[in-house]
């Protein structure tokens, strides 16, 4: 109503009966009566006050007002070039030089006060401030809005994931969010935030916080249950992989999800792109099927687009009220921090348990083919984009993932074939000759096995989980046949009964230990059959005519 009888009421007096009758109006209001009159009649605060001063002291009339136009002048009249200038220095990518230290150097009122005085146009920081608001501008932060990347159908993905979700939840089946929070380090740290203490007794902390490689930290992955409102914190204190993210959503559903919905059959989550629980992870596809045999859940995931992370409701309904609790406080020990997160309550009914995982998470897991190929086999993908969008159903004990045959030694090698190969018209070398060259380069074999298995162990790489084992005698064997031409692989493979590409991998595997043989070995090696037998039969053929030589030269 105010605003109403000032925009009436304000034209038809002079100033001072302005100044008196907004005076009255703030002493009828009370308390910041002088600041909401003077927001509502578009005046400062001062002149209200000075009203009310005049109004409390009984200061008598003084018979006469200003005349139009009366007054100091504002800067703007009094320098004609002052707007020009100061547009030139708050907006330097479109009339100034976007590389000038001038735009690092304009940050605030008294920066730019400076600048526009240095440049000729004497002024102080208030009139700056006066003519920022006056040309539209106001004081403001960065706002987080524009997504890092547009991918098609995201809308679209938006729409799918409520619709399956409000699906769930009129059924009455769970519906969970899950992701993983940033890692919080467990000791004597700073943390950001302000907390309630006595005034004068701030919780001190370090004035470097100094993470040495074998800090503790903790990795808190959260699961949110839409449809009761609660939390579930699973605290890791290793990495943060797929085998974790499975085991926090399993916890979840053995200690809490199956005494909530004890008749439930399906399972809805609804997870980011990226990270552990990434869309594109066969590792986390796999170890979410072991989960769905375990409960006997199908368990629907929906993934959202890339960069759109921040819409999980795990996010905003969970994580930022954990953020809270943990706010200005120290995180001592995983015993504080599990008491702090288990304490996260909300005025809406939000209820949080966290529990420790000092469980083991190694990084470098790898599948073989066979275990890519069935864990694809179990993933039925939707029509709408099944790299999004995907059910894996539970199965039988007799139906569930089995390991890959290749990656087992296979039936044992015959004796008959390996005398048969070792035929010293194939490895150039009595078969002596040959059995001591396999005890000599075992220890340089053990040495290179070792440096695999560390360095799968690193950063996942060493040996293709794809291909069969070989034991190192038949591994030296395919490495002299391969170097030799004397047979092909293929038919090696055959004989020894194992895949052809187990012989190739292993034999060039092996191949750079035959330089630890000597010279003499290499003077083998420098003979290649043209044309090497293909057939059992060709090849009894070229033994044959080995013999056959040795013996004519021998007479």
């Amino acid at each position: 109503m105010l605003d109403v009888k000032f925009a009436v009421l304000l034209p038809h007096l002079d100033e001072r009966q302005r100044r008196l009758y907004l005076a009255s109006e703030a002493e009828a209001l009370g308390h910041g009566g002088i600041s909401a009159v003077a927001r509502l009649a578009e005046v400062s605060e001062s002149t209200v006050a000075r009203g009310c001063d005049e109004l409390a002291g009984g200061a008598e009339v003084l018979g006469r007002v200003r005349r139009p136009g009366g007054g100091r002048k504002s800067a703007a009249e009094r320098d004609p070039g002052l707007v020009a200038a100061l547009e030139s220095l708050i907006e330097p990518h479109e009339v100034g030089d976007p590389v000038s230290p001038l735009r690092w150097t304009t940050a605030s009122l008294r920066d730019l006060a400076r600048e526009l005085t240095e440049a000729g146009h004497p002024v102080s920081a208030p009139v700056v401030g006066d003519l920022l608001r006056g040309l539209g501008f106001s004081l403001q932060g960065m706002a987080k809005t524009r997504a890092g990347s547009h991918v098609p159908d995201r809308d679209a993905q938006f729409r799918h994931i409520n619709a399956a979700v409000e699906r769930f939840l009129a059924q009455g089946l769970p519906v969970v969010s899950v992701d993983a929070k940033k890692k919080e380090p467990i000791g004597d740290f700073a943390r950001a935030g302000r907390s309630w203490r006595p005034k004068g007794e701030p919780i001190t902390a370090p004035d470097h916080d100094f993470l040495g490689p074998g800090a503790p930290i903790a990795i808190p992955y959260g699961v949110y249950d839409l449809g009761r409102d609660t939390g579930w914190v699973n605290v890791g204190t290793d990495r943060n992989t797929a085998a974790f993210a499975v085991e926090s959503l399993r916890r979840w559903w053995n200690h809490q999800g199956r005494l909530d919905y004890p008749d439930a059959t399906r399972l809805l989550v609804t997870a980011d792109s990226g990270g552990a629980n990434s869309a594109d992870s066969t590792l986390f596809k796999k170890d979410l099927a072991a989960f769905a045999d375990e409960s006997g859940l199908a368990v629907t995931v929906l993934h959202f687009p890339p960069a759109t992370s921040k819409w999980n409701k795990v996010e905003h309904r969970l994580f930022s009220r954990i953020t809270h609790s943990l706010r200005g406080q120290p995180l001592t020990s995983y015993e504080v921090l599990l008491q702090t997160i288990s304490a996260t309550r909300t005025s809406t009914g939000l209820t949080v348990q966290a529990v420790l995982d000092e469980n083991e998470y190694p990084t470098g897991r790898t599948l073989t083919r066979a275990e890519r190929k069935g864990v694809e086999q179990r993933v039925e993908r939707d029509e709408f984009h099944g790299e999004w969008n995907y059910t894996i159903a539970p199965q039988g004990p007799d139906q569930q993932l089995q390991e890959d045959p290749r990656d087992e030694s296979g039936p044992p090698i015959p004796a008959e074939v390996t005398f048969l190969l070792t035929h010293p018209a194939l490895t150039g070398m009595p078969r002596e000759e040959f059995e001591q060259l396999v005890l000599r380069l075992e220890p340089c074999q053990q040495i290179l096995t070792e440096a695999e298995r560390q360095s799968a162990g690193r950063d996942g790489r060493g040996r293709n989980p794809g291909f069969g084992t070989l034991d190192h005698r038949h591994r030296v064997l395919a490495a002299v046949l391969r170097s030799r031409n004397s047979v092909t692989l293929t038919l090696a493979a055959e004989l020894m009964g194992r895949k052809r590409n187990v012989l190739s991998y292993h034999a060039g595997r092996s191949k750079p230990l035959l330089a630890f043989a000597g010279p003499e070995l290499a003077r083998i090696l420098v003979f290649r059959r043209p044309r090497p037998p293909r057939t059992l039969e060709a090849l009894k053929r070229v033994i044959e005519d080995h013999d056959n030589e040795i013996n004519s030269s021998s007479k």
